[in-house]
């Protein structure tokens, strides 16, 4: 793709990377209302619970750095589509999960997923808008990322009430799936 045909796509990048990126900053958040049901539904010691929040967390702040590292030297738009697969199997698989220990080995597999999309999508900011709007571009970026973090216990609450915990799971596929499509159609 050419510079010009990038330029011009640069606000619609914009968009499928806040796509990319409210799936891993809304589920950061909304797993926490679920956490009653799971003790219910599950059987999910307190100890279970801790691991089931803190194994996605503890995977993503672990691998951060060496995803990022990877999206630069091998395509940062391979890695942020690698990091939305693993993100949507590892989301399928926690909404079939069947007890704890299975939960929190999918929530670790989400972690992988998360730790690839979220330095792609800044990686991918930083070269597609020049240095005038990149402040602006990066503000948005920011904004999304909190408004993810804002949504994840109201969507959870309802989700939970109205349909079932696995639906806090299910809920990424769609954003994902909006994200590899249109990533893969504006992405370079």
């Amino acid at each position: 793709m050419d510079a010009e045909t990038i330029h011009r796509r640069r606000w619609w990048t914009l968009l499928v990377l806040c796509v990319s990126l409210i799936v891993i900053t809304l589920d950061n958040t909304i797993l926490n209302v679920a956490l009653p049901t799971l003790v219910d539904k599950l059987h999910a010691t307190n100890s279970q619970l801790q691991w089931i929040v803190d194994g996605y967390t503890l995977v993503f702040a672990g691998l951060l750095l060496t995803a990022g590292t990877l999206g630069d030297r091998f395509g940062r738009k391979g890695a942020l589509q690698f990091g939305l697969v693993i993100f949507a199997l590892g989301s399928l698989l926690s909404a079939f999960a069947t007890d704890p220990r299975h939960l929190i080995a999918t929530r670790s597999l989400m972690g992988i997923g998360g730790a690839f999309i979220m330095p792609s999508t800044l990686s991918i900011l930083t070269n597609v808008f020049k240095e005038g709007e990149r402040a602006r571009a990066i503000g948005i970026w920011s904004g999304v990322a909190g408004l993810g973090v804002a949504i994840g216990p109201l969507a959870g609450g309802y989700l939970v009430d109205h349909i079932g915990w696995e639906a806090i799971f299910l809920v990424n596929l769609p954003v994902v799936a909006i994200g590899l499509i249109a990533g893969g159609q504006l992405l370079d």
